[in-house]
């Protein structure tokens, strides 16, 4: 019989608390980090060279194409800006709400890919393309809701966070739930999908490098990865205390039973030797 879903859900507050607790931790690696421009620019100009060298830098002729079509700049700043959270925290209130069996394990993965984004914001600052020369701030050019944090503003430790993108990180996640909660083609569909768009408006907009998107899929992979492995580590005593009541109880008919067809078996030899 399929196993039935937990129906328990944590406090509100206590989630409210976890999200503030992150906000404060990105807010406090903005303000005290050690503002370092110079360095920022030139790590972004290396994963830049690198790429080239890969031949894997479509971020240049993306931004120049994407800054002459006004239109679809704006809807993809307007996506860039505001999709980011709106799919991301919507999933994640819809998963508190009706998916209480799924949504700890979930919103774990998320929150730790979120710190662990932040330990290499901290150690590795990354400009993003469209503060190198040659590039366009696309949403800055757009004048979007939500592109105040975009422009020039080197004097902001949050602009120097391109490694890893966290847009690309949040989008994987959001296609793993909608994965786990719908067996739909055509949500499944969407789910592939909503990556590959985000991916194209972050590098269109000037504002994440290829290996920007890698890095984002690697650190989601690892954060799901972690606490799959911690979580089935905490359900080890579980599973050998309920693997020990079923054989006290005679779950195992082969094994319950097997010291009394050996006793039978020496009760049959005994008697026939006698004979």
């Amino acid at each position: 019989m399929p196993q039935a879903r937990s129906r328990t859900r944590t406090r509100w507050w206590v989630e409210a608390l976890t999200i503030a607790w992150l906000c404060w931790v990105y807010d406090a690696i903005t303000n005290l980090a050690p503002l370092r421009p110079h360095a920022a620019l030139a790590h972004g100009s290396d994963i830049l060279s690198l790429e080239r060298s890969l031949h894997v830098d479509p971020e240049h002729a993306l931004d120049r194409w994407l800054a002459a079509h006004h239109t679809l700049g704006a809807l993809l700043s307007y996506y860039y800006d505001n999709a980011h959270f709106i799919v991301t925290l919507g999933l994640l209130g819809f998963l508190w709400w009706r998916r209480a069996d799924l949504y700890a394990p979930l919103r774990n993965a998320l929150a730790l890919a979120n710190v662990l984004a932040f330990a290499v914001f901290w150690l590795f600052p990354v400009a993003p393309p469209r503060m190198l020369p040659g590039f366009v701030d696309v949403v800055a050019a757009s004048h979007t809701v939500g592109s105040w944090h975009t422009g020039s503003l080197a004097a902001a430790a949050n602009q120097l966070a391109a490694m890893p993108s966290l847009h690309i990180a949040w989008a994987v996640w959001c296609t793993l739930v909608l994965w786990q909660i719908s067996a739909r083609r055509w949500v499944r569909a969407l789910a592939v999908l909503y990556p590959c768009v985000t991916g194209f408006a972050v590098l269109a907009t000037g504002n994440h490098y290829v290996l920007d998107m890698l890095g984002g899929l690697v650190t989601i992979a690892v954060s799901v990865l972690i606490v799959r492995m911690m979580g089935a580590r905490m359900r080890l005593p579980e599973i050998r205390g309920l693997r020990a009541r079923r054989a006290l109880a005679g779950a195992d008919p082969v094994r319950s039973h097997a010291p009394i067809a050996r006793a039978a078996c020496h009760k049959v030899v005994t008697k026939s030797e006698t004979s």
